[in-house]
């Protein structure tokens, strides 16, 4: 079974992120798209968005790797729901790094136009309903 195509969409993303080639990433999402920075914190707009992976990229020394793992893609009415796990490799300021793995959810609209697009980008997916979850 081929993969969906949101699912190359999301490792091209990937990819985008890893080698922080913010022009090719922006083009897979939508003007009025959201991105969850951290708990309580969204960047909406393509612009704050780039800005926003360019500020996470300094956070973690550009040593950030994303990478996915399992996924779900639930389709309808142009829409899709993506439930993925999201695998992360970054340094621990120790001389060590960390790896994580987080169940993330994006949503992704298709027009005609563009294909598909995320309008809302959620690595940190139902964690976010935690109380325990560090906002930082």
């Amino acid at each position: 079974m081929s993969s969906h195509p949101v699912r190359t969409i999301i490792e091209a993303c990937d990819r985008a992120i890893s080698a922080k080639d913010y022009d090719t990433l922006m083009t897979f999402y939508a003007d009025d798209a959201a991105l969850v920075i951290k708990p309580g914190m969204i960047a909406k707009g393509k612009e704050n968005i780039r800005k926003a992976f360019m500020a996470i990229a300094d956070y973690f020394q550009g040593s950030l790797v994303v990478e996915q793992g399992e996924v779900q893609v639930i389709e309808g009415a142009d829409n899709a729901l993506v439930i993925m796990e999201t695998l992360l490799r970054y340094p621990d300021g120790k001389g060590g790094t960390v790896e994580t793995t987080r169940r993330a959810t994006y949503v992704f609209r298709y027009t005609v136009s563009q294909g598909w697009l995320c309008t809302i980008d959620n690595s940190y997916g139902t964690d976010l309903l935690d109380n325990d979850l560090p906002s930082g």
